[in-house]
């Protein structure tokens, strides 16, 4: 009897075994396509681009940050006084370029002056040589005459024709004068038009300076480009940190997103913008939706010999969903349940 009354049992279990078994497996069955998976922001790593000392992290890791917060500040003396430097070669850069333009203006006006000078010394010697050669007629005409012309007006008409002739020269002399002085100044402005290119290539090439030195001592505050979650402070103050090192890491809780795998079974269930609910173990009573951004366009844990239907099973892809966080209650690490909304198909 007793043997029996064993008997009995082993088979009671045995069954209740294989009912549970049948159930939990008509259950899954109809569970919707999904799988667990884990919360990541978006990762935003801030450095500088000077090598400087820290000074302060106004930041608590963990903290909640928004754009434009001082995360970080530097000891910038060294870029500061570079700054300082380049404004005041700058300054002598724009006054040489001035004194240059100064230069051409005065240039231009002594030529003009110049120029003014030749043509009223070439009418003077004009009017001059006309008045020579009158008057060398006149006196060749009284030397003719001989006797019948008083001594002392042939020899003051000589005079005037010998005084004509030295006044155009002078005046022919001046006409020369006041051409190469035209042409000096020619030279002047072609001499003071290259110096004003250079001066302006010197002003430009020190804003250029200017900027940068600018931008390499606004390097010397890190702030947050956006809203964020301090994940972590790597350096402490009074550390040396090089150019490029990683100051701040932030994390951007917005927007996460949860990647799970999908086995080959279900992968036509999942494509881009169909819709996905989540549920975080923190919030168990609490549904996220979500989105398929991306579905892995290559199987993951693939068999070495993909032969039977149990091997293409096997085959998963990786898919991504993102998730809307406005009120930050999912964080990185956090574990999650995914499940893809599908939607049926009228037959």
């Amino acid at each position: 009897m007793k043997r029996f009354a064993g008997g009995l049992l082993v088979l009671i279990v045995v069954l209740s075994s294989l009912l549970y078994w049948r159930v939990r497996s008509r259950e899954e069955s109809n569970a919707p396509p999904g799988g667990a998976g884990e919360i990541e922001g978006t990762e935003v790593d801030l450095s500088a681009r000077i090598t400087a000392r820290i000074l302060e992290q106004p930041a608590q890791k963990g903290a909640q940050v928004k754009a434009g917060d001082v995360l970080v500040a530097l000891d910038c003396s060294d870029a500061r006084a570079q700054l300082n430097e380049a404004e005041a070669r700058l300054v002598a850069a724009t006054a040489q370029a001035t004194a240059a333009e100064a230069a051409i203006e005065a240039s231009k006006r002594s030529k003009e002056a110049a120029t003014a000078a030749e043509v009223a010394a070439r009418a003077q010697a004009e009017g001059l040589a006309a008045q020579r050669d009158a008057t060398e007629r006149q006196a060749k005409r009284l030397e003719k005459l001989g006797s019948d012309v008083p001594f002392s007006s042939r020899d003051q008409t000589r005079a005037s024709a010998d005084g004509l002739s030295h006044q155009t020269a002078a005046a022919l002399a001046q006409v020369a004068a006041s051409t190469e002085q035209a042409r000096a100044a020619s030279v002047g402005i072609r001499a003071s038009s290259a110096q004003a290119i250079a001066a302006e290539a010197q002003v430009r090439a020190a804003q250029a300076a200017v900027e940068r030195a600018r931008l390499l001592a606004d390097e010397c505050t890190v702030r947050a480009p956006l809203d964020a979650v301090v994940d972590d402070l790597p350096h402490e103050p009074g550390e040396l940190v090089g150019a490029g090192q990683v100051l701040v890491k932030l994390v951007d809780l917005r927007e996460v997103k949860a990647t799970f795998y999908l086995p080959n079974a279900e992968l036509a269930s999942a494509h881009p913008g169909g819709r996905a609910h989540v549920v975080a173990d923190a919030w168990p009573g609490r549904v996220f939706d979500g989105v398929v951004r991306t579905v892995g366009a290559q199987a993951e844990f693939t068999p070495r010999n993909i032969q039977t239907r149990t091997d293409r099973d096997r085959l998963v892809y990786a898919i991504e969903v993102a998730v809307a966080n406005p009120e930050r209650r999912l964080r990185p690490g956090m574990p999650v349940q995914v499940a893809l909304v599908t939607v049926a198909v009228p037959q």
